[in-house]
This record gives structure tokens, sequence and C-alpha cells, in this order.
């Protein structure tokens, strides 16, 4: 094990541009764009979408700008190109249940020919029907039975008139009612009053014979209205026999015009047949009447209106499978919807306002969600459950019992669809519905994983500047010089603190892309140099940058303790990050140590007053672990020790700051001051080797700077964990400073590397089987640990009183 002091290319990852293989992007324009560092990701979509069995639904989990929604977008539209183009579906007024609409699935694009074909039947029959019942024919062989019915009635009323007659009655119709009056000797009608003083055995006779003759009537009449009604059969069948040409005609050419084979063929035949019937039933309403004309009218938009054709699902414009992308899954926009219309404070509706959702039209075909919008609305989540168990749709409202009136309900006939449904989410959202719900999770047997940060190579390389390429050429920015690709590339690595790994999350370039490309055209430069690159991320970091500046104004003004001359005892500069979620910085802490003699052992102040995280208490754990297997062996601890992060008000949490901590009570045990020039950071494990930590960057730079604006003395520099070597992506500002010998970066492997820089003295590891050696950091903590020891004993051992004398 060694100290290491890293030189200027250690620093950061520099990319030749010419090593990039071309002057500028536009060179590009002309190559695929692949799914750059995504194989895996890229295997396990290919293999979800074209696997055709039930339950095989793909969920893509990765962090929001990997591009797993676009690329899934294009490898969906893709796979969906070689597929067959769906059925249309349709929906059709069932004469038998009316409030049970049928679904019938048509050829794509013969459901609106379907519609189209009704819409001419109808307008075919309003005006054929009138015609031909006002034709010669038909009024020849009406006339005839009106005739027969005349002659049949005529007789019969002559025989009731004679019947009167015979009775001193005359007989007469008046407004569709037989009416009859007593006559006199002379044959004139009678008054009442001369009815009335006829003699009684006259009125006697008169009163038998009105008897007799209302029962004649009676006899008549019934006697007419079996003539009356097989009239009016003649006339309906004589009005069918007219009409019925007619409708075969217009359906068989309807059943013609539909040329393609279809798998509802008999359900079709079966709508057309009841057509048929429905319009022979309702013959009447064609024909114009004097009387109630508007109430017709109004029959027949009714009768019209059942043979319209609801295509809620029309493929005619597709060429292949269909590829939804539902943005706003609301209950209706995926599931479908019933409209209502108000009618008498009543909800009214029918078969034709019936409309589609995303489903039903993804029917064939591949349908994107985003899991986050789907959990939002319960309702929408538990029927989309029920439909990945069952696999069929059935379209209802599901406010409709809350209804603030009396509604006209419908149930449509349900749907067996065949949907590959993909669900965009992140990486918890996935394994929250493993845990929470494995039936659903179980319908989504393709898990795509995009990774948030791949190994970089020439090849993804190559595939970022195609990205940027094309991106500039959507976006309309002028192209980037090989230079600026690199600087894009260079911050890739960056965003990945890892000089061996790019980031997947590619909006974030793409968005460095376009402020770049601003800066050029702010210029009005033609080509995006790599200066556009670094002034674009300069104009971001001023954007961002704000908490940090006025933190590091709180040291420059003195308001927080920070020092970086000098050596100091049981205090050192702790490194500690802080993420805002749209800009991380560094910064520094003072970290101090104070021991005593005693029994509570390591005390961390954070812990006690609730300003640490569980990761923070475990790194203080770990330290009092280590702690003890350096000084326990020879006699157990006999210490009180604190630790505290200085002026340190809004909580701490990550254990980066344990070798530091470390550090810092090493110190006070041994007496040894510590270089306060040198920042420290870095986690320790039970046995003293020094692990990587995040935000390294972010923590040199945030300390470079606070040395910078303070005055670099060519003392200062940082200490982090040689594992964090490859983590190294800095600034030009600090790689320049390291070159010229003005700030330095040091890794060490283990603790003992760190204490003997920071106090100039051996570690005094390995240590004997007696301790450490005298002259030794762990030798002067030692010493003084067995000081802390014996002064517990002493305490603790009874004293001896003296006899006082007279």
């Amino acid at each position: 094990m060694s100290l290491a002091s890293l030189s200027p290319s250690d620093l950061t990852l520099t990319l030749a541009p010419e090593s990039l293989g071309f002057k500028d992007t536009s060179e590009l324009l002309n190559q695929p764009l692949p799914w750059i560092g995504q194989a895996r990701a890229q295997a396990a979509a290919q293999f979800g979408l074209t696997m055709d069995q039930p339950d095989y639904n793909l969920f893509v989990l990765g962090e929001v700008g990997s591009g797993r929604s676009s690329l899934l977008q294009q490898l969906m539209q893709q796979v969906a190109a070689t597929k067959a183009v769906p059925p249309d579906l349709c929906y059709l007024h069932n004469f038998d249940a009316p409030d049970k609409p049928r679904a019938l699935r048509m050829p794509p694009g013969q459901g609106k020919q379907l519609r189209q074909f009704m819409v001419q039947l109808c307008k075919t029959l309003q005006k054929e029907i009138p015609q031909r019942l006002d034709g010669p024919d038909f009024k020849a062989e009406s006339a005839h039975l009106e005739k027969a019915y005349k002659l049949e009635e005529s007789k019969a009323y002559t025989e009731l008139d004679a019947f009167a007659e015979a009775r001193n009655f005359a007989l007469y119709r008046e407004d569709g009612h037989m009416v009859f009056t007593l006559l006199g000797a002379k044959g004139k009608a009678l008054t009442e009053s001369e009815a009335r003083s006829l003699p009684k055995d006259r009125r006697a006779q008169v009163d038998l014979a009105e008897q007799e003759l209302r029962s004649e009537i009676a006899r008549y009449l019934d006697k007419i209205r079996p003539l009356e009604r097989i009239k009016n059969e003649g006339v309906i069948a004589l009005r069918r026999q007219i009409i019925k040409p007619l409708l075969e005609r217009e359906l068989q050419e309807i059943r013609l015009g539909l040329k393609k084979q279809i798998k509802d063929s008999v359900k079709l035949g079966n709508y057309l047949d009841q057509v048929m019937q429905h319009v022979l039933d309702n013959l009447d309403t064609f024909r114009a009447t004097e009387v109630d004309e508007e109430l017709r009218l109004e029959e027949l938009t009714t009768v019209l209106s059942r043979l319209r054709v609801n295509v809620v699902v029309d493929n005619e414009a597709l060429t292949g499978a269909p590829v939804i992308i539902e943005n706003n899954p609301s209950y209706h926009s995926l599931f479908g919807s019933i409209e209502y219309q108000t009618e008498e404070d009543v909800l009214l509706t029918d078969f034709s306002r019936i409309r589609a959702g995303s489903l039903l039209k993804a029917h064939g075909g591949f349908l994107m969600l985003h899991v986050r919008d789907l959990l939002t609305d319960e309702l929408v989540w538990e029927k989309l459950r029920r439909f990945s168990r069952t696999g069929r749709l059935q379209i209802e409202e599901p406010m409709q019992m809350f209804a603030p009136m009396p509604t006209v309900s419908l149930a449509p006939e349900a749907l067996d669809l065949n949907v590959k449904i993909v669900l965009i989410g992140a990486t918890e959202e996935y394994y929250l519905l493993q845990e929470a719900d494995p039936e659903f999770a179980r319908r989504f047997r393709v898990k795509v994983d995009f990774a948030e940060s791949f190994v970089a190579s020439t090849d993804t390389y190559g595939a970022s500047a195609v990205f940027v390429a094309q991106t500039c050429q959507r976006l309309g920015l002028p192209h980037f010089s090989a230079e600026a690709v690199a600087h894009l590339l260079e911050d890739a690595h960056r965003e990945v603190d890892d000089q061996t790994r790019q980031s997947g999350v590619f909006s974030h370039m793409e968005a460095l892309v376009m402020e770049a490309g601003a800066v050029c055209q702010g210029r009005e430069g033609t080509l995006v140099k790599g200066d556009d690159v670094s002034a674009a991320l300069q104009a971001r970091r001023l954007r961002h940058n704000y908490p940090d500046q006025r933190m590091q104004e709180t040291i420059t003004d003195g308001e927080r303790l920070i020092s970086l001359h000098g050596e100091k005892i049981g205090q050192i500069n702790g490194l500690t990050q802080i993420d805002l979620g749209d800009y991380r910085f560094g910064f520094p802490v003072r970290v101090t140590a104070r021991t005593s003699a005693g029994e509570d052992g390591l005390v961390n102040i954070e812990r006690e007053v609730e300003l640490s995280g569980p990761i923070h208490d475990k790194g203080v754990l770990i330290l009092n672990s280590y702690l003890s297997a350096l000084f326990a062996a020879q006699a157990p601890l006999a210490l009180n020790a604190t630790l505290v992060f200085e002026q340190e008000y809004h909580g701490i949490e990550g254990d980066s700051a344990s070798c530091a901590e470390l550090y810092a009570l090493l110190s006070c045990l041994s007496g040894l001051p510590l270089r306060q020039g040198i920042a420290v950071t870095g986690a320790v494990n039970q046995h003293g080797e020094v692990l990587p930590v995040g935000g390294i960057n972010e923590k040199i730079e945030g300390f470079f700077r606070i040395c910078a604006t303070a005055g670099l003395t060519g003392q200062q520099g940082v200490l982090i964990p040689q594992r964090n070597r490859r983590h190294l992506m800095l600034n030009c500002e600090v790689t320049q400073a390291v070159t010229q010998g003005r700030f330095h970066v040091y890794t060490a492997e283990h603790v003992s590397e760190g204490i003997e820089l920071l106090t100039g003295a051996a570690s005094g590891l390995p240590g004997t089987a007696n301790g450490y050696a005298p002259d030794t950091v762990l030798g002067r903590a030692q010493k003084t640990l067995q000081a802390y020891r014996q002064a517990c004993q002493l305490a603790d051992s009874p004293r001896v009183g003296r006899k006082r004398g007279r």
C-alpha cells in the first residue's frame, strides 16, 4: 500500500476529436441510429413484441430521458409494420334488445363502407317507398281491396238500415258513430217532447225497439270489424309485397358491395334480415299524411336512426398493426365511453353514442402506457387489472349509478381483444408491483431494463455522434464539429462520474445539444465548436449555482469556519455533496473530535440530536468497530469521544465522512495535528480499507473553489479513496491547478496512508503483539488510551479514609 498523488492525466478523460473519425456531424446523417448501450433492453423488447402468446406484455423500466419511450415506440412501429391490419369495429342496433348493441368486426375499411351503404339505403327508402306506395299498381290493388270491403260493408249496412226502418227509426252516420232517430206517423223525426208525449204502451214498444236496434248495431259492428281487419291486413300485405323487392335489391347490393370475406358474415346477414323486417314493419312512417305529419316525421327519424352504423374503430388508413401511445389514460380514453344527451330531465343514449378507447383501437397491435399515470386513478388501475386477466373488454359508464338524473343505460356487447401492452415505469415502480400485485405483474413477463449507464467504447462514441447529427437535423440546429462532440461525450462521462462509462440518459445530451446550438446561433456561427459546448455548460451552471455561491460566501465572509492553512489537533475538513435535484455541488465542512477518559464510548452528536441518517449512523458504528479492533486487543477501551459536524443544522446522511471522523479521533488521541489544507472524503470498513464514495467530482471542485478564492498556496488538496480514481472527471480549472502544482489530489487504499499524509508521522501499522511503536500515530494514541484506562481504574477503586487526630 502506498499513497498516490495523481497526475493531471488521471483527473479526467479527454477525448481526441480526431479519434472520432469525422469532421462534423453532417457526415453522419445517412447512418442509422442504434440503441446506444442498450443491447440487453433491445433484445428483451424484440422478444416481447414478437412473442404471440398471452401474458407476454412488456414492462419497460429505466430512468426518465433514457429513450425508453421513444425507442420502444420505434420498435413497436417496426414490428407492427410486419403484422396484418386488424378489422374495423362497428356497433349496430340490436332489434331484439335495444339496450344491448351488437358488435360487428369488418375487414379494414369496410366498416366505413357499410356505414355509407346504410346511409344510402335510408335515402333510397325515403325516396322510393312513397313513390311505390303512390304508384298505379299499389293504388289499383288497394282500390280493389277497398271496393270489396265497401261492398260487404254496404250490404251489411243496408240490412241494418232496413231493420231500423221496420221499427220506425231513421239510421245515419255522424262523425264515425251510428246515430238513429225515432220517426212519427208521417215519417218525420219526433222531437224529444213529442216522444215523451207518446202513450205509455207506445213508449214501451219504442224502448223495446230501441234495444233491438242497439243489439243489431252491435252485431253489425262485429261483422264489420273482421272485414275492416281483413282489408287493413290486405293493404299491409300489399305494401310489404310492393316494397319487399326494393329492400331485397338494396340489401343484396350491400352484400355484394362488401366483397371481402368477414369473420362475422353470419352476424351481418342476420342484421340485414332484421333491417328488412324493421322497415317492412314501419312502412306507414314513410308516407306523408294530412294529420299528425310532425309526429310521423319524428317516428320516421327514429326508424331510420336504427339503421345507422357506428364505426368506433376505422383501420382503413393503416398499413400494419396499430401502435397507440396513450398519454392521458383516463377511464374513458382508455376503455371507451357511452355519451349521453339530456331530454326532459332524462339522460338518453343509444348505440350510436358508443365511443372506442385506446384498448379497442389497439386491437391486433400495441398500446403504450405509463405506470405513473395509471396509478393515479384507482378505477383505471382496477379495470386494467381485470382486462389483463380476462382479455375481454366491456364498455361501461362507471359513474352511472351516481348520475344526478334518471339514465337510460346500455350494455354493449363485450369484446375479446388481442393487445400487446407496453408499460413504461421507473425501477421502483416495477419492484413495487412485483411485491404488491404479483398477479398483475405475472401478466407482464417481459422485463425491458434500460441501463442508466454503459461501458463506453468506440462504437458507443460513434452511435452518440449519430444521435447528435439526427438531433441537429430534427431541431434545425447547426451541426457539431468533432471537437464539440468530444466535449459532449466527456460531459456524458461526467454525468455518471466514470471515465469508463457513459450516461444512458440521452435527454441530457439532447438538452446540451440544443443549448450549445443556441450559443452557436447567437454568435451567428454555422458549426458548433467545443467552446460553444463549454459556454453552454458554464451558462447552465450559472443558472443553477446560486445556492452554491451563497454557501461559498458564508466561508469568505467568515460566517462558516473553515481552516485552509496550518495544522490543528482533532480538527479536519470533510467533503460533502449537496444534491438539489437540478444541481449538485460539493462543500467542505469542519469535523471535530474530543476525547476523554470514561466509559461512554464513541458518541455521534448528530445522532443524539436526530440530525443524522441511518447510513451515516452505520458509518460511525463501523468506525467504532475499527477503533476497537486497533486498540482493544490489549485492554478494553476506557474512552469518552464525541464527533460533530460543525455548523451543520440541516442533517447529515451518508458514510463518506467516516475517514475524516477517524482521522480527527486519531489526531485527538495521538496529539498530532492534522493538515488543514487537505480535505478528506471516503468511507471505511472494519478492516480500515478506504471505500469509494459518490459525488467525488463535485466534492473536489467545491473545496477547490474555496481554496482558489482564499488563494492557492501549493499545500492544499484533497484525499480521496483510491477506488474512486476512475470516477474522476474534474473540470479544467482543477486539472490546470494540479498541472501547475498549486493543488493536489491524493488517493489512499487504507486509512493508514491517509493519517500519515495528514500528520507527517508513521501510522504504526502493522502493530506487534505488544501494540504499536511509541513514535507512531497509533502508538501515541495507544498511550493516551492506556492513560484513560488507568484514570478510570483509579476512579473506580475504593478510597482509603484518613483518621483525624484531636
